[in-house]
């Protein structure tokens, strides 16, 4: 039972995070992409001030997965760079934290470019 109730967390806070983000997209005149950069720029100021660790503890997957998580993770490796190599983590610890999951999805991309043949949408006769 208790996997059910994480999967249930998981899933309601995903789907929050997820309609925050069509309701910005339905009701705003912000383009996707800025939408996209705020949620990470979002979730670097809530994981840098220690708001969104509780939300990943208590929602996994919900809260890791979207790009809110992303930026979560950036900030989490930057404070602990700095406090390991000084302002040099600065610079640094955002890029190693995230490095996995930025390699995967270089690697998923280039798997699904290789395995897929691109072409036009529209419709050409």
């Amino acid at each position: 039972m208790d996997i059910f109730l994480e999967y249930v967390k998981a899933f309601v806070v995903g789907g929050l995070l997820c309609a925050i983000g069509q309701l910005l997209i339905d009701l705003t005149k912000l383009t996707p992409a800025r939408i996209l950069v705020s949620y990470v720029v979002a979730g670097v100021i809530l994981g840098g001030v220690g708001i969104y660790q509780p939300l990943i503890d208590f929602a996994g997957g919900g809260a890791t997965v979207p790009l809110t998580g992303f930026g979560a993770l950036l900030a989490k490796g930057v404070r602990e760079a700095v406090d390991k190599d000084g302002i040099l983590g600065a610079f640094t610890g955002g890029l190693t934290s995230g490095a996995a999951g930025i390699t995967a999805a270089v690697f998923f991309g280039l798997l699904a470019g290789l395995c897929f043949k691109s072409g036009s949408k529209i419709n050409e006769k």
